[in-house]
């Protein structure tokens, strides 16, 4: 029997994404009514420009007055799409304090203060969900945080930026550089006209943050992920790639260390192998591999952001929490009893692929190869070409402690027959 009381939603933000969930809202109540059990009804949105025109948002739910919305004590859930660290912070627990359980999509708060959050939804019963964090409409926080409950994830490795799978994707398959790829995305709009946050890999970051937290049930902030952005990648480096059967991704992978241990959490461009089920996303698509001990390998696959894949998730999150409420239940809240500590990156073990401009002279492999041997790094194979005095080397390493291979590259730049190095680029998935 459904309740005739509906369930009342905040919705904080009406941008591009936000004007998307108050538009479903409307066109699909009477779905939505269904599969929750109870009316659900739009009781206002908070924006920071009232007089802006928000086609199918009655003007009378409009306010500029975000904290007295959720602290009205009638509204059953807030919907949090302005992202940043404050004002959503505040508003997001004292819409706890009053009542509210909170569905957000805001990956920098959850990665820099989960913990907090969580604790605050915890002291006040309520529900704290964010499936669009990461990966826009893919349901992945979900299966990671219920399906796979039961089970060990070892490793969660995957695109979960866009812009940039978006702008190396064309570096690949065009043979564009990075600067005529990057006006392309931005002249498609995949690229925002201040692209930092995606080619510096802080949006991925955040995201890995998330993903290992809820992995490894341990605390994975922000602070404590390797970050290395993509603008440095060459079509040189996708020639190289080619080569080895590769090709190049921006990586957001967080792994389990083999003694289960301690963690890591990482961000980079990273030559995959073509075979890879990562190495055939395409376009502005997002994928995320995981590796458990019981399920084994799976794939999560689709569009990682826009407004209505990223509305998709929110209101996905909606109805779960609204069907909590009716039950006076609240889902799963943090889960971080492992406690594990987090890893440097000089502990994780990759493989290098690193290309040199060297002397064309005797000698110059085996001195090259010595610094190697020194480090304790295993050369796994070596490629050398040269002409009227000049060469290159490409050498490409076994699995190594990140540290030596850091610490064998600043060596190798102090041998007089080396006289640069061209690029460096970690090898995963193999």
């Amino acid at each position: 029997m459904m309740r005739t009381r509906p369930l009342k939603v905040a919705l904080l933000g009406c941008g591009v994404v936000g004007s998307e969930v108050a538009r479903i809202m409307t066109t699909h109540a009477d779905d939505l009514a269904a599969r929750i059990g109870a009316p659900v009804e739009l009781a206002g949105v908070a924006v920071r420009r009232p007089d802006k025109v928000r086609g199918g948002v009655p003007a009378e739910l409009i306010t500029t007055d975000a904290t007295a919305l959720v602290k009205r004590g009638d509204i059953d859930v807030v919907v949090e799409v302005i992202g940043g660290i404050e004002p959503a912070r505040t508003l997001i627990t004292t819409a706890f304090e009053h009542g509210a359980s909170v569905v957000s999509a805001n990956k920098a708060l959850l990665a820099q203060d989960g913990a907090s959050l969580y604790a605050a939804a915890e002291q006040h019963g309520q529900d704290l969900y964010y499936e669009a964090a990461v990966a826009g409409a893919i349901p992945l926080i979900r299966p990671l945080r219920e399906s796979l409950a039961g089970d060990k994830i070892n490793r969660v490795m995957g695109i979960v930026n866009g812009t940039t799978n978006f702008i190396l994707d064309k570096m690949d398959t065009s043979g564009a550089g990075y600067s005529e790829a990057l006006d392309e995305a931005t002249a498609l709009g995949y690229a925002e006209a201040d692209p930092t946050a995606d080619v510096e890999a802080f949006d991925a970051a955040a995201k890995a943050a998330i993903l290992a937290g809820i992995a490894f049930h341990t605390r994975v902030r922000l602070d404590d992920v390797y970050r290395e952005g993509m603008t440095e990648v060459t079509a040189a480096d996708f020639a190289s790639a080619k080569e080895m059967g590769c090709t190049i991704k921006l990586l957001a992978i967080c792994e389990r260390a083999a003694d289960g241990g301690s963690v890591t959490a990482r961000v980079h461009p990273a030559m995959i192998p073509l075979t890879h089920p990562l190495a055939s996303v395409r376009e502005a698509y997002n994928a995320v591999f995981v590796e458990a001990e019981a399920a084994g390998q799976l794939m999560f696959y689709g569009p990682g952001a826009g407004g209505s894949p990223t509305a998709s998730a929110v209101l996905g999150d909606v109805v779960a929490v609204c069907r909590n409420r009716l039950n006076e239940a609240t889902g799963p809240g943090e889960s971080a009893y492992t406690q594990l500590p987090v890893s440097s990156m000089g502990e994780v073990v990759t493989r290098y692929h690193i290309s040199l401009d060297v002397a064309d002279k005797p000698g110059v492999l085996a001195q090259v190869a010595t610094v190697f041997a020194e480090h304790g790094v295993s050369i796994d194979t070596v490629r050398q070409q040269g002409k009227d005095g000049e060469a290159s080397l490409v050498v490409v390493t076994h699995r190594a402690p990140d540290a030596a291979l850091s610490g064998t590259v600043e060596a190798l730049r102090k041998l007089d027959t080396v006289r640069g190095v061209a690029s460096i680029m970690r090898v995963e998935g193999e």
